[in-house]
């Protein structure tokens, strides 16, 4: 009895806790999830929970232009090509929608889904395919888009891809509904997902998004660096060695000639880095890869 009765206790003292860090007590972001992680200590809140929750709290501060799909990384349909042109581009990518191109690179008029492409050839009425019939809107959104009030626009617009645009009206990239959705319940992927991918983007002001767990000799060979990874296989866990602690969001730490910036982390793990090579300009080009 008296074991249930402090159990109890505990609980209570935890949820008072929890409910003071509800209405204001602490103040900050910080406290509130040092009150989650003890929840989490107390085993009154499981690992991936908590997880999934710091991630909410961090995509309210992270913007479009942090997950983005770079423009030299978007896979595209020409508005005045036949589905014989652009159909094996659609079955090769695997993926769903795609940014559909006027007179230039530069110039996005809709968006296309594969399915009705597949409507077109299961149909086979000998009628002409005409993408300006079957393309939807596309809807544009600036870089500095917060992604919590991207992700309520997703969903109440049912709309899954968005195309991100720069300062100057330039097409930056693309986002889909599945990028932002991976901040708060980690990595989604699929068979068509190829490792360079899921590593690393580079985004449209030089600098690059890198994934923690990037593998240090992938990251050597994309970067030519030569990072050792006699101790650490991740880029990641080379990071936080260099920091001799776990990083929090938005710590920065400088490793020979890259800068790295903490986007994403919990109480566990570095999860995303921004980099900025810091010696030279970087001129490479990104192979292309799935929108």
């Amino acid at each position: 009895m008296s074991q249930e009765h402090t159990g109890d206790g505990r609980g209570r003292s935890w949820l008072e806790r929890l409910r003071r860090a509800l209405l204001g007590e602490p103040q900050d972001r910080e406290q509130l999830v040092d009150v989650l992680r003890d929840a989490e200590q107390r085993e009154l809140l499981d690992t991936e929970a908590l997880s999934m929750i710091e991630g909410v709290l961090q995509v309210a501060d992270m913007q479009v232009r942090d997950v983005l799909i770079p423009r030299a990384q978007v896979i595209e349909v020409e508005r005045d090509s036949s589905p014989e042109e652009f159909v094996q581009t659609i079955i090769a990518s695997g993926h769903s929608r795609f940014p559909v191109t006027g007179d230039s690179r530069d110039e996005i008029v809709g968006i296309l889904l594969a399915k009705d492409v597949l409507t077109y050839f299961a149909k086979d009425d000998g009628r002409a395919f005409s993408m300006r019939d079957v393309m939807r809107p596309a809807v544009f959104i600036p870089e500095s888009k917060r992604l919590n009030v991207l992700l309520r626009e997703f969903r109440d617009s049912r709309n899954h891809m968005a195309i991100v645009v720069d300062e100057y009206a330039g097409v930056a990239g693309l986002v889909t509904i599945e990028d932002v959705l991976e901040q708060i319940v980690g990595e989604i992927d699929d068979e068509h997902d190829t490792e360079e991918e899921r590593y690393i983007k580079r985004l449209s002001n030089g600098e690059f998004t890198v994934k923690a767990l990037t593998p240090i000799e992938d990251f050597n060979e994309y970067f030519q660096t030569k990072f050792s990874d006699a101790e650490f296989d991740t880029i990641g866990g080379l990071v936080v060695s260099a920091f001799g602690y776990l990083p929090k969001r938005g710590e920065t730490h400088r490793l020979g000639s890259a800068n790295f910036k903490v986007l994403r982390a919990d109480n566990r793990r570095v999860h995303l880095l921004r980099v900025l090579l810091i010696d030279g300009q970087d001129d490479r080009q990104e192979p292309s890869s799935g929108s």
